[in-house]
């Protein structure tokens, strides 16, 4: 029998995603859509400093990074560590309010999402093909 009914597109496996995020509210958001979209486990960090307990206990397959946290006010800098764990590297997502204050080349690390923002762009984002930055993919566009 055929249904008419089209079918569900199934649901991207994003494995394991560390959001750091000091903004409680948007973090349970943020957890609630990749939760939605499959991801195996979301770990919340509210700050640098237990991301990196986190990071300790666990190689995350993704990373959403708030870079104004209350603990530090360059939360790239964990970014730049991330590379630190060796292939496969995790994915990189930033999370901001200022995407003008991240230096360039810590913004080609990953796609740069400027708060407000719809998580569903943020899962489009973490399940996607292309790692690169919004900047690494200009410069290979005009190159």
């Amino acid at each position: 029998m055929r249904s008419d009914k089209p079918a569900r597109p199934a649901k991207n496996r994003l494995g394991c995603i560390l959001v750091v995020e000091d903004d409680s509210v948007l973090a349970l958001s943020i957890e609630a859509a990749l939760l939605d979209a499959g991801a195996r486990r979301v770990v919340l960090c509210p700050s640098i400093a237990s991301a990196m307990e986190a990071l300790g206990e666990a190689k995350p397959d993704g990373i959403v990074l708030d870079v104004h946290l209350a603990d530090r006010d360059d939360g790239w800098a964990l970014a730049e560590l991330a590379e630190q764990l060796g292939p496969p590297y995790p994915r990189i997502i930033f999370s901001t309010g200022s995407p003008d204050e991240i230096p360039p080349a810590i913004a080609e690390m990953g796609p740069v999402f400027e708060k407000p923002y719809d998580p569903a762009e943020l899962v489009e984002a973490l399940s996607g093909e292309e790692r690169r930055g919004l900047f690494a993919r200009l410069r290979a566009a005009i190159g």
